[in-house]
């Protein structure tokens, strides 16, 4: 059987190997196909496009956009997009502007707490990169304020700890508007991550839906065979398209690595006839 991976980051956002490192990591585990999917930013689609054609690795340019819904956040990712496209470009152009902002004020509140993290340091660690706090949790560690970036988020970054900063998103329906606007299939990401119950889950399912998503991951790097299942029933009655991913970002998230989430080639097929690409 063939198998894809259909959500993984590169240093183009988040992640911390690049797009042609990627490729041949996911070469090198057996997948046939695997989709490119950075927060905001469309950057690293270009060469990972170019390393997939070379080692014989599909590669579906995609991203990944954090939107808001009901109070909270809810991940949107957009699968076959045009990276060129009008409608992304103001709006990842929004999008990085509101982390530049985010990401100044985390590190004012950090070094009011003793913690010397500047904007600066970050740009010069991580050069080209869209940054948020996955790096900063990476300088925390490096520079020995916590031993990883878990205990960084536990202790300061993440939502309810000590420096927290709340994130200014997108409205759900723009996002999805947009990726459709560039050609693309927006997704409902890692669906069980928002903690809404499964009356709450139907909820978010018909909201999306109704803005235009076309497909679910159900298989998911912290889902069990029991979840992915639940998820799965789920997308065939609301007649949704299966989708799967790792989520691999390397250093930031290290238990979760390329090789050990695989969907079936199928659901890639299925995208594909959404898209009308077959």
């Amino acid at each position: 059987m063939k198998y894809v991976d259909l959500h993984i980051h590169t240093t183009a956002s988040d992640g911390s190997f690049s797009s042609a490192a990627v490729v041949t990591m996911a070469k090198e585990a057996g997948y046939a196909a695997i989709a490119v999917t950075d927060h905001d930013n469309t950057g690293g689609l270009p060469e990972a496009i170019a390393a997939g054609a070379r080692l014989g690795v599909e590669v579906v340019p995609g991203i990944e956009l954090s939107t808001a819904y009901a109070g909270g956040e809810v991940h949107i990712l957009g699968y076959f997009i045009d990276p060129t496209a009008d409608s992304l470009s103001d709006l990842l152009e929004t999008a990085l502007l509101h982390r530049e902002e985010r990401n100044t004020r985390i590190c004012a509140v950090l070094r009011a707490a003793g913690i010397d993290v500047t904007m600066e340091e970050l740009r010069a660690k991580f050069p080209g990169a869209v940054l948020g706090r996955p790096h900063i949790g990476q300088v925390m560690a490096q520079k020995g304020y916590v031993s990883d970036v878990k205990q960084a988020f536990r202790e300061y970054l993440g939502k309810g700890a000590r420096c927290y900063v709340p994130k200014v998103n997108m409205p759900m329906e723009q996002a999805v508007s947009r990726i459709l606007r560039a050609g693309g299939l927006p997704v409902l990401a890692h669906p069980y991550q928002y903690e809404l119950g499964d009356a709450g889950l139907r909820t978010l399912i018909e909201a999306a839906i109704g803005y235009g998503i076309v497909g679910m991951e159900c298989v998911y790097s912290k889902y069990d065979a029991a979840q992915s299942a639940v998820l799965l029933a789920l997308a065939a009655e609301y007649g949704l398209c299966p989708t799967g991913g790792s989520d691999f970002h390397g250093a930031s998230k290290p238990d979760i690595q390329i090789g050990t989430t695989k969907a079936p080639y199928a659901y890639l097929e299925g995208l594909k006839e959404k898209a009308g690409k077959v």
